[in-house]
């Protein structure tokens, strides 16, 4: 049982809800209970994509920083891989992701949000990675994800000052991807993971460890893996199901099972 994060399955999407009020910060409790979560909605056959969500006022404004004040390097160095991994936790779920972002998104709820596949967010967001204002740098992947995502230029821009940018200009630099108004922030996310909800999920699945996967390797380590992904799909009922499909009715009519 958790107290601060939970799952909620419908319809074939899980929805990851952070309630830690008021900001929704990240101490140890939350941290694990997070990853606990996703670890679940990885695991569970009915849930077919994720929804991240910290509500309608925020989403997460980062560490518990008065639980991190008192910490020394020897307490720090055994449990920042741990920090890493839970805070990174929804870039571990073989299924199709996304961060709805509403008010703050900052620090572990900026990374929290960066290890998703996509990220909407509401025209009241605000988004950035402040730790250096603290004497300290991003730990739970902050320095990594956002650097793949829009570039070292522009995160090192954000990380060096610190600042928090606007939801018009996150899309601009596409840390984000769509925004709509606050109060549609869920919605607009339900609607991009409704699309899979019905997906071929084990194609899904290798479409994600094929495209992450690459990112993190040289193109030809990248193209070996992409061909062994591709073959191994020909084993999948889905591959049987999409392809009947579209020589007897056309494109976009396959009714999936995913297996």
């Amino acid at each position: 049982m958790t107290e601060f994060v939970t799952l909620d399955v419908d319809g074939g999407i899980g929805t990851i809800r952070l309630d830690r009020p008021p900001m929704n910060a990240f101490n140890r409790q939350v941290q694990e209970e997070l990853k606990a979560c996703a670890e679940e909605a990885a695991r569970r056959a009915d849930v077919r994509a994720v929804i991240v969500y910290g509500g309608e006022k925020v989403f997460a404004a980062g560490a518990d920083i008065k639980e991190m004040a008192g910490l020394s390097y020897a307490d720090m160095a055994p449990v920042a891989r741990r920090l890493s991994a839970c805070f990174g936790a929804l870039s571990e779920v073989p299924k199709p992701t996304v961060a709805a972002i509403t008010g703050y998104a900052l620090g572990g709820g900026m990374e929290v949000a960066l290890g998703c596949d996509r990220r909407v967010c509401g025209e009241n967001a605000k988004l950035g990675q402040p730790e250096i204002l603290l004497g300290i740098i991003p730990g739970g992947g902050g320095t990594q994800r956002m650097s793949r995502l829009i570039g070292p230029s522009r995160a090192k821009d954000l990380i060096y000052t610190g600042r928090m940018v606007t939801a018009q200009e996150a899309l601009e630099i596409g840390l984000v991807d769509e925004v709509v108004p606050a109060d549609e922030v869920y919605t607009a996310a339900r609607r991009w993971a409704g699309q899979f909800a019905n997906g071929p999920a084990v194609a899904l699945a290798a479409a994600k460890k094929a495209i992450d996967g690459g990112l993190d390797t040289d193109l030809r380590t990248g193209l070996d893996l992409e061909a062994e992904l591709f073959a191994a799909l020909f084993a999948t009922d889905d591959r049987k199901i999409g392809m009947d499909s579209f020589v007897e009715n056309g494109p976009g009519k396959a009714e999936f099972t995913g297996r």
